[in-house]
């Protein structure tokens, strides 16, 4: 062969830098944000945050034209709050098993997940500290352990239990996971069952237990011998918890041969109990969520502004720019690169903004009917149709929605929970999920409790109102929603 030169034309599309910088900055969140850009401006001396500059006596023209681009605060309007995203979550879904705390009991008896709430001490007039370090788990069960009386050799196994306990207080890998931990000596199985017997009476009763059996029969074990039912509670969890999660207190009589009665009694004792003790040692700190984007209704309308206290108020130092006109050489050609950098990122924040704002708004317009009427009247909305509205792209769409949240009068979303598919209606028209899943909800909690529905009869149901779903449909939004089956849900008289 022989060497030859061959031309070649074709399109090869290139993210530049600062379009790289611009989608980077689009999909984080707030406080990522905030983060980020503290990270850029302390290698950026020719940028500034505004608390930074208040003592400052002057500001550029470019620092104040980007703030009045920046700024979206007016007169009339309320400084955002802090919106914490589990209790709007909470507050729209209801427990649907009202004999049973949190749902708790949902089948075998290692799915056994809820837990009744504790409200950490705070001062007489109902406010929590705010300054002391929350106590973790591992933390409170070693302040107990050396206030305890145990030989080295074991105050070593007990301090390897507590450290391999999971975020509920359970042993759930097995004393071999123990035993795996100390590698210093030898200990056998005997030796380290011997210490975790002892530390399930620390505070909280039933810490270290292997699986919701052992944790319940710890606690019941710390009744008085003559508490009324006692010894069937504990029959009960040792041979019947199974029913017991369906709330089946007839058969667990029969089975029993105890009076339905008794097995009544026994069974609110053992919801009395704690099935998650080291969840309230949860020494993770409350994330908070304040909102992106308000939603209000003005003037019989809906309409989107940005949170003033959520957009980062950045501009460039006055001082610094002043510098680049009398500086010379390499100075001066680092300082002009800088500069060039702060506008490019100025100019990605105000493009932020902009398109937060224009996604919000089409979002605002499509679920008004949401925002006016509640979840049923939620529309089927997809990621396609509002990148096809402002006339950018699907995966745009997608991050400028990811950890965004928006307030509005029925709470505080994430921008995507206004996003769902569509399933077909009789007229000829679609129901999104959202709404689809706040019908099944409504049906659930009207239904009579000796007899729940099934998800056929669910599914028939939806049917008569004009929306078509089989019932393998409906079993998966009542899964998702958490909501147990309807032989679990029945509640015997």
């Amino acid at each position: 062969m022989k060497p030859g030169l061959q031309f070649r034309l074709h399109q090869q599309l290139t993210l530049t830098p600062q379009l790289q910088q611009a989608i980077r900055l689009l999909q984080l969140s707030q406080l990522e944000l905030e983060a980020e850009l503290r990270q850029i401006a302390e290698s950026n001396p020719l940028l500034e945050f505004a608390e930074d500059a208040e003592s400052e006596p002057e500001a550029s023209e470019e620092t104040a034209s980007f703030d009045e681009a920046m700024d979206f605060r007016s007169r009339d309007e309320v400084p955002a709050k802090a919106t914490r995203e589990e209790e709007t979550t909470a507050s729209s879904s209801e427990d649907l098993a009202p004999d049973w705390d949190d749902d708790r009991f949902q089948g075998e008896a290692g799915d056994y997940a809820g837990a009744p709430s504790r409200s950490g001490g705070g001062d007489e007039e109902g406010f929590e500290p705010q300054n002391a370090a929350p106590e973790s788990l591992q933390q409170h069960l070693e302040w107990q352990l050396n206030l305890s009386q145990f030989t080295p050799r074991d105050h070593a196994i007990a301090t390897a239990i507590i450290h391999v306990l999971d975020e509920d207080g359970y042993l759930r890998d097995g004393l071999e996971a123990v035993q795996a931990a100390l590698r210093e000596f030898h200990a056998d199985l005997d030796e380290i069952e011997a210490v975790r017997k002892r530390i399930q009476r620390f505070d909280p009763t039933g810490i270290a237990s292997l699986d919701l059996r052992d944790c319940l029969l710890c606690q019941l074990s710390q009744f008085a011998t003559d508490t009324p039912q006692r010894d069937l509670a504990i029959r009960i969890v040792n041979e019947e918890i199974e029913l017991l999660a369906r709330n089946d207190t007839g058969k667990i009589a029969r089975r029993l041969k105890a009076a339905e009665p008794d097995v009544a009694v026994a069974a609110a004792l053992i919801r009395s109990l704690d099935p998650r003790p080291g969840a309230a040692l949860d020494a993770t700190p409350v994330e908070y969520v304040a909102p992106d984007v308000y939603a209000r209704r003005e003037n019989g309308r809906w309409r989107v502004s940005l949170n003033p206290d959520a957009q980062p108020r950045l501009g460039l130092n006055q001082h610094y720019c002043n510098l680049i006109a009398r500086a010379r050489g390499d100075d001066a050609t680092w300082m002009k690169g800088q500069l060039q950098e702060a506008r490019w990122l100025l100019k990605s924040l105000q493009s932020r903004a902009e398109t937060l704002t224009k996604v919000a708004e089409v979002i605002v317009r499509r679920q008004a009917a949401f925002l006016d009427y509640g979840p049923e009247a939620m529309h089927p909305l997809v990621l396609r149709e509002v990148a096809e509205e402002v006339g950018m792209h699907e995966s745009t769409i997608s991050r400028v929605t990811t950890r965004k949240y928006m307030h509005t009068p029925r709470g505080t979303f994430e921008l995507k929970h206004f996003f769902s598919s569509g399933v077909a209606t009789e007229d000829g028209g679609s129901a999104s999920a959202t709404a689809i899943q706040a019908m099944l909800r409504k049906l659930i909690t009207a239904e009579d409790p000796r007899r729940p529905l099934s998800d056929q009869a669910l599914a028939e149901e939806l049917h008569r109102r004009g929306i078509q779903v089989a019932r393998r449909t409906v079993a998966k939004y009542r899964e998702a929603m958490r909501i147990p089956s309807s032989s679990e849900r029945v509640r015997a008289g």
